[in-house]
C-alpha cells in the first residue's frame, strides 16, 4: 500500500475541479486503485508522459478531467495535477 503525497498545485486543481461539480467518488475510486498498485481498468486511458512532465503518468478519470501522478519506489504516490487539459498543460 502506498502513502499518497499531495502537491500544493494538486490541492489547488482538486478545489477548483470540486467548484466545478466534479464526482468526487470517481476520484476517490481510481485513488484506492493507485494507491493498491492495481491494474487500472482501459476506460482510464493510463500512460505516460513526455517532454516537461517525463516521468509522471496520466490519466482520464473523465474525458476531459486528468490526473497526473508519479509511483516512487512501492511507497509514494504523489499525485501533481488534476483539471482539464487546458488546466494541466496550460494550454
Amino acid at each position: 500500500m502506498r502513502e499518497i503525497v499531495y502537491s500544493s498545485r494538486y490541492k489547488r486543481d482538486l478545489k477548483r475541479m470540486i467548484r466545478r461539480g466534479a464526482n468526487l467518488a470517481l476520484h476517490d475510486e481510481i485513488l484506492a486503485l493507485l494507491v493498491a498498485d492495481a491494474p487500472l481498468p482501459d476506460r482510464y486511458r493510463d500512460h505516460a508522459l513526455v517532454g516537461e512532465w517525463k516521468g509522471f503518468r496520466e490519466l482520464h478519470i473523465r474525458p476531459d478531467w486528468l490526473l497526473v501522478y508519479a509511483k516512487e519506489g512501492d511507497m509514494l504516490l504523489l499525485l501533481a495535477a488534476a483539471g482539464s487539459h487546458a488546466d494541466v498543460f496550460e494550454l
